[in-house]
């Protein structure tokens, strides 16, 4: 099996160094870490201690890939001005698989659009981890994965890449219907990412000790929505969360870590497009309206600050 990872950060090098160890050819595309990278390789600090992965090949361009994979995994985030149709260009050979790990609602149309003749699987990763510096990355806890064919449906190579991630030792799952299991990751994220922003950089423990109700709320719209739209999720959905929250270890957000590092933060992938949903559905939404806006001037804001 033969993998390009797209993106050295936190998820793409973490489920990179996975399928390394079960012997895939993994090698990775890096662009501001690529020289650091290229020499050292990539340290990941877990429970475990301190694992090393070093790819078959470190590149800061898909054109110079020797080869093309049979499966291209794009880790990055999805961003205004971010050109995840060039980034994938030049990965793709006639046969290789397209594998989105994003978080997000509806980010895959403009890659379906681009790629027609391609197989594409959207995934999504449930896991505390992060980039502490080039070529660093700690994973604090969780490692889930849920892999499924745009627009639904489990191929055969969705179901070849799930089982090298099983053998690697963490839950991957695969899912027929992958968009609504994308309205279930987002149920969590488009409460705890902007609240850890708008809060100055509460951990996720500190928001729901103090702002439970809060939580709640958004997350209750977000089901409404997913529902309109016929993805209804489980009656327990918010539970989960809740429950599942209270056991993690203090952990910020991938969306502050972004707005502390003034990068721009994913508010239309999780929010925004959440948000126009429920408006086109005509859903009551008024925490996430409300949220979306208060995002949307804090951004303006940190434009202004890095101008």
């Amino acid at each position: 099996m033969k993998v390009l990872i797209i993106g050295a950060g936190a998820v793409g090098s973490f489920y990179g160094s996975l399928l390394a160890k079960q012997g895939a050819e993994v090698s990775l595309l890096a662009r501001s870490d690529y020289l650091y990278v290229k020499e050292h390789g990539i340290e990941i600090e877990g429970k475990q201690g301190v694992q090393h992965f070093q790819p078959a090949q470190v590149v800061n361009s898909a054109a110079a890939m020797t080869e093309k994979p049979d499966y291209v995994l794009l880790c990055t985030k999805v961003v205004e001005g971010a050109d995840r149709v060039g980034l994938l260009k030049d990965a793709v050979g006639p046969n290789t698989a397209i594998v989105l790990v994003s978080n997000g609602i509806d980010i895959e149309a403009e890659i379906a659009r681009a790629f027609p003749g391609h197989e594409l699987i959207s995934g999504l990763a449930f896991i505390c981890v992060t980039r502490t510096a080039p070529g660093k990355i700690l994973h604090q806890a969780y490692g889930r994965l849920v892999l499924g064919n745009y627009p639904r449906g489990i191929s055969e190579k969705t179901q070849a890449l799930c089982s090298a991630y099983q053998q690697a030792g963490i839950h991957c799952e695969a899912n027929e219907n992958i968009t609504a299991a994308r309205w279930q990751k987002c149920v969590w994220n488009a409460a705890f990412n902007p609240l850890s922003v708008l809060s100055g950089g509460l951990a996720t423990a500190d928001i729901l000790g103090t702002q439970e109700s809060f939580v709640r709320a958004i997350m209750e719209e977000i089901i409404a929505i997913a529902k309109a739209a016929g993805y209804p999720l489980p009656d327990d959905t918010v539970e989960l969360n809740i429950s599942h929250t209270r056991k993690m270890p203090p952990y910020k957000t991938s969306m502050l870590v972004d707005y502390e590092a003034e990068r721009p933060m994913e508010i239309e992938a999780i929010l925004g497009n959440a948000v126009r949903y429920g408006q086109r559905l005509k859903v009551s939404i008024p925490h996430l309206e409300s949220v979306y806006a208060l995002m949307k001037m804090r951004e303006l804001q940190l434009a202004k600050v890095t101008v």
